[in-house]
């Protein structure tokens, strides 16, 4: 790998877990409006087979990394910005990992199964528990909004190195510009 960008599948695995992360949170805000129906069930399946597939991705893009190594930063950067970025990347992994994991968490407690793409049921992780469940989806949308600011943050800060800056930061984690 380039000492200056991320290689190929790095660039697929963000922007994949990317797009699944705004659709998962788009489908929850959806869902919590609409009255109790099959429809609301059907969509909410869908959401944790997002959540899953995020889930496994982050843990592929993690091997990934460990394996591949990530590129230094750009020369120039202030020490500042260097530790601020590692921290937003480990913060934005860590919720990566633990948002879907509080919702499985969250639906086994509540008694409703993960059925992986209307197929693979996985185990509950715990025994039914309504207090527990209560707790535990309170837990997953605090997550979520966490997700969101942070999310937020990166792309500002990824402009800003785009637009103010005006270095290879946004650059090298674009597809095609190898």
């Amino acid at each position: 790998m380039s000492k200056t960008r991320y290689d190929g599948v790095q660039i697929a695995f963000h922007w994949l877990i990317a797009l699944l992360i705004v659709a998962a949170f788009g489908l929850a805000l959806y869902v919590d409006d609409l009255p109790l129906s099959a429809l609301k069930f059907k969509l909410y399946a869908y959401h944790k087979w997002i959540g899953i597939s995020v889930l496994a991705l982050v843990v592929l893009r993690l091997v990934w990394r460990a394996w591949r190594g990530a590129p230094s930063a750009l020369p120039g950067q202030p020490a500042w910005q260097v530790k601020a970025a590692a921290g937003i990347h480990h913060l934005l992994y860590l919720l990566m990992l633990a948002l879907p994991l509080v919702g499985w968490l969250m639906s086994s407690a509540k008694g409703f199964p993960v059925v992986l793409f209307g197929v693979l049921q996985l185990p509950d992780l715990v025994s039914r528990n309504e207090a527990l469940g209560h707790q535990l989806a309170e837990l997953h949308e605090v997550l979520a909004y966490l997700l969101l600011a942070v999310v937020v943050l990166h792309v500002l800060a990824a402009l800003k190195h785009h637009i103010i800056d005006r270095d290879d930061t946004l650059r090298r984690m674009l597809p095609g510009r190898g």
